[in-house]
């Protein structure tokens, strides 16, 4: 039987991070003087409804499930559970079912952790971020970095199987000094799983005025190239290996729905804006939540638009997320041009040497540092 992952959005955030750009929402951006409880009172049953539509389109067993946002874990734990639940009911749930909940270390206590495992979560994932004062104020992140702590020991306290912690490197005025901070504090809370991120700033944001303006600038990229080398090096030595460009984890803790992504595996997104790839086909939804429940409660479709992938799409996006995982890319399933372009990167240590002898193209750490170079001599 198939497999077919779940993508659950949940577009609500009490503040919006001067960096972001995802289809996030405050109360107030969707209504004047508007509560969270207030514009998010019928969202899961507008997700409901699209569960309805899935389970007639799309059969299979469910090997993970993520809940992402936004900040899921603003919604109470009860509210998450009948998303779990109405999948659970439809569909054939794996025996080792990966189900992620994606957190703000404020938005959560001891009592609200285990309300959510009771709900069915095994796996939360922490948004960190960094550990020092003025790097989280220049990305206007809200949270007290000390609650990282201890929301990473309540977390273990309620009995998830797997916790992780995001962090994000570059920010503008960040030193490699504050990033070894920030990477060290992360790993030594003793986490199954870390991804560190380096930060884009998208056109639109607050912190992409503030560098127009010239009141931030960005670091160079030696200082992004050392920064990522730094945390590749902390983690490795604390017994968490990368398995994807920017994702390290202790043996059994990888996240199995990234997996699925970088795999193009089925996933079906629910929520405003989410997309979904159900064999070769790519759709999402419409991004603005009112729009959303508008057209799933009036027993309309709530997809926005989608592609019939080719078979060079598809071609070429298996060799850019390949490539960004451990094992690399079959060298078999390259042309022998395509084997031409890249073998030089061999001599200059970019591609693992051992490995392409055992018939596979893997990224050294250097060679991460320039993988979309490579990508481009595969995919031309």
């Amino acid at each position: 039987m198939e497999s077919l992952s779940f993508y659950v959005h949940i577009p609500y955030c009490l503040k919006r991070c001067g960096y972001c750009d995802f289809n996030t929402y405050t109360p107030a951006e969707l209504r004047e003087g508007a509560s969270l409880e207030m514009v998010s009172n019928d969202y899961i049953d507008a997700v409901l409804r699209e569960i309805n539509v899935a389970h007639l389109q799309a059969p299979g067993s469910v090997p993970t499930i993520f809940f992402g946002g936004g900040t899921p874990s603003l919604l109470p734990a009860k509210d998450l559970g009948r998303v779990i639940t109405a999948i659970k009911e439809r569909w054939e749930l794996s025996v080792d079912c990966e189900i992620t909940l994606e957190a703000n270390p404020d938005s959560v206590d001891d009592a609200k952790l285990s309300a959510f495992l009771e709900a069915g979560f095994n796996r939360i994932s922490f948004g960190m971020q960094s550990a020092v004062p003025h790097v989280l104020q220049v990305l206007d992140r809200t949270h007290n970095p000390d609650n990282v702590a201890r929301a990473v020991v309540g977390a273990r306290r309620a009995g998830f199987e797997s916790v992780s912690v995001d962090l994000i490197y570059g920010t503008p005025g960040e030193t490699l000094e504050d990033w070894h901070t920030s990477a060290s504090a992360a790993i030594g809370l003793g986490v199954d799983h870390l991804s560190a991120y380096a930060l884009i700033v998208e056109s639109g944001t607050k912190l992409a005025a503030k560098i127009a303006r010239g009141e931030l600038s960005m670091p160079n990229d030696d200082l992004m190239a050392d920064m990522y080398l730094l945390v590749d090096s902390l983690a490795e030595s604390s017994g968490m290996s990368w398995y994807e460009l920017s994702n390290w984890a202790k043996p059994g803790h990888e996240s199995r729905h990234n997996i699925a992504y970088w795999k193009t595996s089925n996933w079906w997104g629910l929520g405003p804006g989410a997309h979904s790839h159900l064999n070769g086909v790519r759709w999402w939804n419409v991004k603005h939540p009112s729009a959303y429940k508008s057209a799933l409660f009036s027993g309309q479709s709530s997809i926005q638009d989608q592609e019939q992938l080719t078979s060079l799409q598809m071609r070429d996006e298996k060799i850019m997320l390949s490539i960004r995982m451990r094992e690399g890319i079959e060298l078999s399933t390259l042309s022998s041009e395509q084997v031409g372009r890249v073998k030089g990167y061999c001599q200059s240590g970019h591609l693992s040497e051992r490995k392409w002898q055992a018939g596979s193209l893997q990224l050294t750490p250097q060679g991460r540092l320039i993988a979309d170079r490579i990508v481009r001599e595969l995919v031309v």
